[in-house]
């Protein structure tokens, strides 16, 4: 669902005169000096700074594992914990994950810009509403551009400068006008935006999307490159949704295997170019199940990220494994 909104958003935002735009001769990868063929991926961690669990999740997946990136969370109580830590560990590559919704029962936040300045963002107990849908409703545009300047001037302040933006739950890309909003803010301050614009042949399968609407991502992409940011060949959003068999949940070694075993399979669809496999690592403790019943599917995505098993099967694949901050780096030394 989320990847469906996402590409009639995009679509239906893109400005008449790039309509003639054909079809791209070469990957972003290959634009950005990879070897033509090259596979290179970002294992990206959402949700940091979402729990304490998130945050040992997110760490423990990049620094002891194979995942390469993360998002932060900028309205979540566990920020200030991980932005601390992160500046002790200078290398860890991590971006905005851009909140306006606040999901589970009992464990909630408000916006940073607070409710006075964004009414339409926020529901009767004061904080985020809680479905996607609730905040299309009743947001504006400008009320999404304040708190994402918010959420940016937050992260700024803490001194953490993120190496892209992505979206929360999708809901950027929700509607056409939100999604307006979201480029600008990656235009504006520099900052890569989560976009894949290239051949996304991964997002044409999972989404059966047309080639008309797929056209009209690369037409955003080309928008995004021009303006001097990396930008995606492709995106893998599958993880959350693996359904984890009860006869593995609070088994670790079996959970591992079964969740690695999934993942290596998603290694194999890969193809050439810059794709981003999104994930939710997290180090669950008995605190997490109060929070949501994504435990395990949590849990397994970091102990994938930490099986000798998963980084031999990059290996074996030659997959170029990479951070925003390296993407940006090489989009910058391009004239």
């Amino acid at each position: 669902m989320f990847m469906r909104k996402f590409i009639i958003a995009a679509a239906l935002c893109i400005s008449v005169h790039f309509a003639s735009a054909q079809r791209m001769d070469s990957t972003y990868a290959e634009k950005l000096g990879y070897p033509k063929g090259s596979k290179v991926l970002i294992l990206h961690v959402d949700d940091v700074g979402m729990s304490y669990d998130s945050n040992e999740g997110a760490i423990n997946s990049i620094l002891n594992g194979a995942a390469t990136s993360c998002s932060v969370m900028m309205p979540c109580p566990w920020v200030p914990a991980f932005i601390h830590y992160m500046k002790q560990h200078p290398q860890i590559d991590a971006g905005l994950h851009l909140t306006l919704t606040s999901e589970w029962g009992g464990y909630r936040w408000g916006p940073l810009a607070g409710k006075a300045a964004v009414p339409g963002l926020t529901d009767n107990e004061g904080d985020l509403w809680p479905s996607v849908a609730d905040v299309v409703k009743h947001a504006t545009a400008d009320e999404v551009s304040t708190e994402i300047k918010a959420q940016i001037d937050r992260a700024k302040s803490m001194g953490f400068e993120p190496t892209h933006l992505d979206s929360h739950m999708g809901t950027l890309f929700a509607s056409p006008a939100f999604t307006e909003v979201y480029i600008k803010a990656g235009i504006e301050n520099h900052i890569p935006v989560m976009m894949p614009g290239g051949h996304d042949i991964l997002i044409a399968k999972q989404m059966h999307s047309s080639d008309a609407t797929i056209q009209q991502m690369r037409i955003l992409g080309k928008m995004l490159w021009d303006a001097g940011l990396p930008v995606l060949d492709d995106l893998h959003n599958e993880t959350y949704d693996w359904i984890i068999p009860d006869s593995v949940k609070d088994n670790d070694l079996k959970l591992q295997r079964y969740k690695t075993q999934k993942y290596i399979a998603a290694l194999k669809t890969l193809r050439p170019g810059v794709t981003m496999m999104i994930m939710h690592s997290t180090a669950t403790t008995e605190v997490f199940a109060h929070i949501s019943d994504s435990g395990p599917v949590r849990r397994g995505d970091m102990l994938t990220m930490i099986d000798p098993a998963f980084k031999k099967a990059l290996d074996d694949q030659h997959i170029i494994t990479v951070t925003w901050r390296e993407l940006m780096k090489r989009r910058a030394a391009i004239q």
